[in-house]
């Protein structure tokens, strides 16, 4: 079985890692390496685990996780579905079943909330893992003088936790915001998509989504 330690090894992937950063960097967008992969690849994978996916399933969901995003290295626009086949390419290459590198093909182009949602277990983990991430480590751009919205609300996150809570059934995405940086209102008019998405997700998965920002639950 390919696992996520073989996918990291892949020069070819590294590769297309580095080139999205790149063209996302010459665009302003926040970051989408290594940092952001690697913390998707574990909280996909955690989740699973968590609600007793089998061994497979929740390597599939880590592979799923790190590979996700480099659909950026050849535009930002559309860059789940130009992921997911490149994606396909490089785990038949590497050998993988076609029954496993199809489901991760699935996962990856169904993450992204313009025109995805979750068709699988695989799917619902890594979107879940996927718009986790807000934080101020993602903010590429160093002069908050010209923050857009993005930056700003990504730059008032101190904290962002990924709570897995098996015996409710539900799973918590806790978040610390600066509101002298960034007023929560503008958290939700930029990732309202996000959050209903994670909630669809959570809701395929049977479990619920619930949003706290500073002590407080939203959602």
């Amino acid at each position: 079985m390919i696992t996520l330690e073989d996918v990291k090894k892949n020069e070819e992937l590294q590769q297309l890692i580095l080139s999205s950063q790149k063209q996302l960097n010459a665009l302003g967008y926040t970051e989408h390496s290594f940092r952001h992969i690697g913390i998707v690849s574990e909280r996909a994978g955690e989740l699973l685990q968590a609600l007793d996916y089998p061994t497979e399933r929740v390597e599939l969901a880590k592979i799923a996780g790190y590979m996700h995003d480099i659909g950026n290295c050849v535009n930002r626009v559309d860059h789940a579905h130009t992921g997911a086949i490149l994606a396909y390419d490089i785990l038949k290459d590497m050998g993988m079943e076609i029954e496993k590198r199809t489901e991760i093909m699935m996962a990856i182009g169904n993450h992204d909330e313009q025109t995805g949602t979750a068709v699988s277990d695989i799917s619902a983990a890594l979107i879940l893992a996927d718009k986790s991430d807000a934080h101020r480590d993602r903010v590429v751009n160093h002069n908050m003088a010209t923050f857009d919205k993005h930056d700003k609300v990504n730059y008032a996150v101190t904290d962002s936790e990924f709570i897995i809570d098996k015996e409710h059934k539900k799973v918590i995405l806790d978040l610390t915001i600066d509101t002298e940086i960034s007023p929560v209102l503008d958290y939700f008019e930029i990732f309202m998509d996000r959050t209903m998405m994670s909630k669809n997700a959570a809701k395929y998965l049977g479990i619920r989504f619930e949003l706290m920002i500073n002590d407080t639950k939203l959602l």
